[in-house]
């Protein structure tokens, strides 16, 4: 293991605040996840595999833990108690800086659930990961994922915008910041 590669993240997560549990996805979640990314807006605005399934459910789970052991992104499922999954936050550590993702299944939507995980992660990725800032890489017309962000005190950054294709559909992302408090 050469010196640049990231330090190990550990092998169990969760993450409490903000009346939020965030916890590893298990084998018990792999029903509930198709109900959260089967979506038509889950499977426009992210990367997620459409149509999502429970063979998508198990490789998604094989996929969040080879990540893990590589060292470069944490998923965790958003609860708000440790129970049934109500969607997902990613952490990674990616060449434009420490990105955080999520999606939020469809039933519960307009509980500040995204904002309020961003902020949860975001305080790990400072005091863990002793990162200076967070981005998040929303397109702007995600009207959602832009409320998110301005929710969670990121603030647009003058960067040059991300284009590229996924799932055959041109993209261009905005980046925004929020810097160690």
């Amino acid at each position: 293991m050469s010196s640049s590669s990231p330090s190990p993240l550990p092998e169990r997560i969760e993450l409490s605040g903000e009346g939020l549990v965030l916890r590893d996805w298990t084998e018990a979640d792999l029903g509930a996840m198709p109900g959260l990314f089967d979506h038509p807006d889950i499977a426009y605005w992210t990367p997620i595999v459409s149509p999502f399934d429970e063979a998508a459910a198990r490789a998604r789970l094989v996929r969040a833990r080879e990540l893990r052991r590589e060292g470069t992104t944490i998923l965790l499922a958003i609860t708000l108690d440790g129970g049934a999954p109500l969607g997902e936050i990613m952490l990674r550590r990616s060449p434009e800086g420490t990105e955080i993702g999520y999606a939020v299944g469809p039933a519960h939507r307009g509980q500040g659930l995204a904002a309020r995980a961003v902020r949860v992660m975001a305080a790990y990725a400072f005091e863990e990961w002793g990162s200076e800032q967070v981005i998040l890489e929303v397109e702007a017309e995600n009207t959602a994922s832009v409320a998110v962000a301005g929710k969670a005190g990121f603030t647009l950054l003058d960067v040059p915008a991300i284009t590229g294709e996924e799932k055959g559909r041109p993209f261009v992302l905005q980046t925004w910041g929020l810097n160690r408090p």
